[in-house]
């Protein structure tokens, strides 16, 4: 089975026998080029959905800038992947690209790992220590899970996007930075904003240009190529090789819903792979038949159900009830119980004039 590439994983290159599903020619009026996005080493792009477009087009339109991105996406879509092909393709591509999760490090410290800290600013602090922001220096700092840092961590990082500057903890100067900032959230910020758990002066510094990232279940056309990728590549780890793949399997996979998008993709495959003893690989059903834990509201599980027609029609009743407020607490995206950017994408692709609502 010849091997695919992906955008949303990052691996070692494949084989040559890889096909290149994007055009060149296409790549090439978006300011990207297959040989640069396939080397060794660079985050793996697949696919032909008009929305894996729209993605790599705004790309390429932001990257030679050093404009703020805020990338929003359900988890497990690739934010980062997408984060690190902005940085490869700005003028700060030969300095460094620094991940930060902000979910995975304890409030306490976050300041500390993204500021730095003097000896003896905290218990524990034998040291200077230098943070992220430091360690970028000309380059790109990526801020994923943005949402989850605490308020006080929040002050400090719009200080550094107003005023380009930062203290260490326990510091007692200021310190120039000339760094990138790319963050990134599955939240709804505009939602947690209302609640009082985000500033709004930081958002509206973050959102200079906004990229959404789709949901697996909006480009199900790339299903296919992605399947076909993870097979080679948990295969030829596992030193194992299958000639075909059996057709129920692969329709099973694309009519999935994936509430948790490639990466649940990835680990089916894989776990699939481990268990496969023949040269037909096949999916077990039980693996994807059984309920989803689901990465939003039941509701908004239970609308990716429906057909077009139904699917259109409860669009737009809370459309008319929400008086076209999309979203925010009392938006239509949390009455239905989705994600503010899946509501637009469905606005879009059923066709749906959502200002024929506004009332007077």
């Amino acid at each position: 089975m010849a091997a695919q590439t992906s955008w949303v994983v990052e691996a070692p290159a494949v084989n040559h026998s890889v096909s290149i599903e994007i055009e060149d020619a296409a790549l090439a009026k978006i300011g990207l080029d297959s040989e640069e996005l396939y080397s060794s080493g660079l985050p793996r792009i697949v696919g032909n959905s008009a929305a894996l477009r729209r993605v790599l087009g705004i790309v390429g339109v932001v990257a030679p800038t050093d404009a703020t991105v805020l990338i929003n996406g359900e988890t497990g879509t690739g934010k980062e992947l997408v984060a690190r092909a902005v940085h490869r393709r700005s003028r700060r591509s030969a300095r460094a690209f620094v991940s930060v999760n902000c979910a995975a490090i304890p409030r306490d410290l976050i300041a500390s790992e993204l500021f730095g800290h003097e000896k003896g600013a905290f218990t524990g602090a034998t040291q200077r220590r230098l943070g992220r922001f430091e360690l970028a220096e000309g380059g790109t700092i990526f801020l994923d899970e943005v949402g989850e840092l605490p308020t006080e961590t929040q002050i400090a990082l719009l200080r550094v996007l107003q005023e380009h500057e930062f203290d260490r903890v326990g510091g007692t100067g200021s310190i120039r930075t000339n760094v990138r900032v790319i963050a990134a959230t599955n939240r709804d910020l505009e939602t947690a904003i209302a609640a009082g758990m985000f500033r709004s002066d930081l958002f509206y510094r973050l959102n200079v240009f906004p990229i959404e990232i789709p949901p697996l279940r909006e480009r199900r056309e790339d299903i296919p190529l992605l399947v076909e990728y993870f097979i080679d590549r948990y295969a030829r780890r596992a030193g194992k090789s299958f000639q075909t793949l059996n057709k129920k399997s692969l329709d099973l996979l694309r009519s999935y819903s994936w509430p948790s998008n490639i990466r649940e993709l990835q680990n089916v495959i894989e776990r699939s792979v481990i268990v496969c003893d023949t040269e037909n690989f096949s999916v077990d059903e039980s693996w994807l038949s059984r309920p989803p834990i689901a990465s939003e509201p039941n509701s908004g599980l239970n609308l990716l159900k429906k057909v077009p027609s139904q699917e259109k029609a409860i669009i737009e009743a809370a459309l008319r009830e929400t008086e076209v407020r999309v979203s925010g607490p009392l938006g239509a995206a949390a009455k239905l119980g989705i994600h503010r950017s899946t509501l637009e994408s469905k606005i879009a692709s059923l066709k749906i004039n959502k200002h024929r609502f506004k009332t007077g």
